[in-house]
């Protein structure tokens, strides 16, 4: 039986019932269900979501890896790009989701704070390498179909630049909490880690990080994938005003359209409401609010693991393709229509 001692929070791991920094929880998370913070229906809800994207995100994630690895016509610098999103996201499902559901289902971070901290940079390096996936993908369409370079082109090698900075940027963003500047700490129902938004504790410094996870993380990814997609929009529009007789040019310029609202609205549901809700909290000193609506946004970012792939992957027919190939559901068949007449499309774009 543990006694009081055991019981007491240690200072790294403040759990606030509301914003009041003052009002620390004897109640670790660490050692005991934090049942005062939700019923056990919800802890067993989110559990079972978790085991959804954990197996799911995990199957589709490795399968996108094992196809590129076995078709040679897969590896393009555009999938490329599509495998780095692959591996990040099949870091936050196996990491990220697993770990999940496992203190979800005891209703406590039950791994201990060493692998509080593990858990919380680890989801963070591979959300952020997803995230700058999105916008090096939307960046390379940019490139590609509205040739702002000319005859510049992109090339493999540029793709693997491309996917190292990535992991290099995420290392940089994520890694500052291990070192002080802020820290990773249980959120939301206290069953996953992430850094420390919450607290007001001068010694971490954790608004200035939170702003700059804004900043750089979130709003300068945004920024980049609106302005490709919107150039790439104009680009696409114009070449289908200019081949207005094109059946072919006019079904691209739809189905590009389509994608784009899908792409641009996958990044908002995974990324908005954990920016906006922690931008909130570092703005509102003061005012409560109720944990449980804290894990919301933590679980939309791990189903990122899902929706990306499908989006990015199993919408390329070629992916989609081998993938059935694979499992022994289908054959070879050719690239989509929709990308055949983009490339037509981008032939007439600007020289």
């Amino acid at each position: 039986m543990k006694g009081k001692r055991d019981m007491e929070l240690p200072e790294d791991f403040w759990i606030p019932v509301s914003l009041d920094t003052n009002n620390i929880t004897s109640l670790s998370p660490f050692l005991v269900p934090q049942d005062h913070l939700g019923d056990t229906a919800t802890f067993y809800a989110m559990a079972v979501f978790m085991l959804f994207i954990f197996i799911f995100g995990t199957f589709i994630n490795a399968l996108t890896i094992a196809c590129t690895i076995q078709y040679k016509k897969l590896r393009s610098h555009l999938n490329y790009i599509l495998l780095n999103l692959a591996a990040a996201n099949l870091l936050v499902s196996t990491v990220g989701s697993f770990t999940a559901c496992c203190t979800f289902s005891f209703r406590y971070f039950i791994f201990g704070a060493l692998a509080c901290k593990i858990e919380g940079f680890m989801v963070t390096l591979g959300g952020m390498v997803s995230l700058w996936s999105l916008a090096v993908i939307a960046f390379e369409r940019w490139l590609v179909i509205c040739k702002p370079l000319g005859n510049f082109i992109f090339k493999p090698d540029h793709a693997i630049a491309c996917c190292a900075f990535t992991w290099f940027f995420a290392v940089f963003a994520s890694a500052p909490p291990l070192f002080g500047w802020s820290r990773y700490i249980p959120e939301g129902l206290q069953c996953s880690c992430g850094p420390d938004w919450y607290t007001t504790n001068n010694k971490y410094n954790n608004e200035s990080y939170v702003m700059f996870l804004f900043c750089f993380c979130f709003a300068v990814p945004l920024t980049t994938i609106i302005f490709c997609y919107s150039q790439l929009l104009i680009t696409l529009k114009m070449a289908a005003k200019a081949q207005a007789e094109s059946a072919s040019t006019q079904k691209a310029e739809r189905e590009v359209t389509r994608m784009v609202v899908i792409m641009v609205l996958g990044f908002l549901v995974c990324w908005m409401p954990y920016a906006s809700f922690a931008l909130w909290v570092v703005n509102n000193r003061g005012q409560s609010f109720d944990l449980r609506f804290a894990t919301i946004p933590s679980c939309f970012s791990k189903a990122s693991a899902v929706y990306n792939p499908v989006i990015y992957v199993v919408f390329n027919k070629q992916f989609r393709t081998c993938m059935l190939a694979m499992m022994g559901m289908g054959g070879g068949e050719e690239e989509s229509s929709t990308t055949q007449s983009v490339t037509e499309v981008s032939k007439v774009g600007p020289a």
